[in-house]
């Protein structure tokens, strides 16, 4: 039996947060759940993180950075349109293929609202720093420019909610979107 050290152990943890959160949400995921996936203990899951926000907060953290190298991998050596299809392709793909990236996000987005609520700044601050440096990712390909990057933010986000309500690769809804549609129906077409 090999055994992992604390850091490998760690990172088995937000990959499993990643995913319970995922499918759960903040408040319908257990740290018991989350321990069980990994096959620990919950005092050495208290061990590694202080606390299921302190989990949460780890696995959106690893969801904002993977995004950001994906958007920086897609546009490498590509300005402007073709930086613009590019990371628009991957990000299509990402969803597509992903789905529970697609529905953290979401669910990173909603625990943000209800602790903004609650009163809570310090974990929507911590979302917001990553949100922007993921906007910094895409904003410099495109040229600097703030509209063309508002609007690549902006369908991303349309996507996300078509992709999240269900709506297949065929429907005409997907019509604006001929590199979303692309992709999506090649993902479909591999299964």
């Amino acid at each position: 039996m090999v055994r992992m050290s604390a850091e490998e152990r760690r990172e088995s943890v937000i990959g499993a947060a990643i995913s319970e959160f995922a499918q759960n949400g903040y408040h319908g995921t257990s740290t018991e759940a989350i321990a069980k996936r990994v096959g620990v203990s919950q005092p050495y899951l208290f061990r590694l993180f202080p606390g299921k926000k302190a989990i949460f907060l780890a696995a959106t953290e690893r969801c904002m950075q993977d995004m950001r190298r994906m958007f920086e991998q897609a546009a490498e050596g590509l300005e402007g349109e073709e930086a613009h299809d590019a990371m628009a392709e991957a990000y299509a793909r990402l969803i597509s293929e992903q789905p529970e990236r697609l529905r953290m996000q979401l669910q990173t987005f909603l625990a943000v609202a209800v602790a903004e609520a609650a009163g809570d700044h310090d974990f929507g601050d911590k979302v917001r720093k990553g949100w922007m440096e993921i906007w910094d990712s895409v904003h410099l390909p495109l040229g600097g420019d703030a509209d063309e990057t508002t609007s690549f933010m902006a369908y991303g986000m349309l996507m996300n909610t078509l992709a999240a309500m269900g709506f297949s690769a065929g429907h005409r809804v997907w019509g604006g979107f001929e590199i979303a549609s692309r992709v999506r129906q090649g993902a479909e077409g591999s299964e």
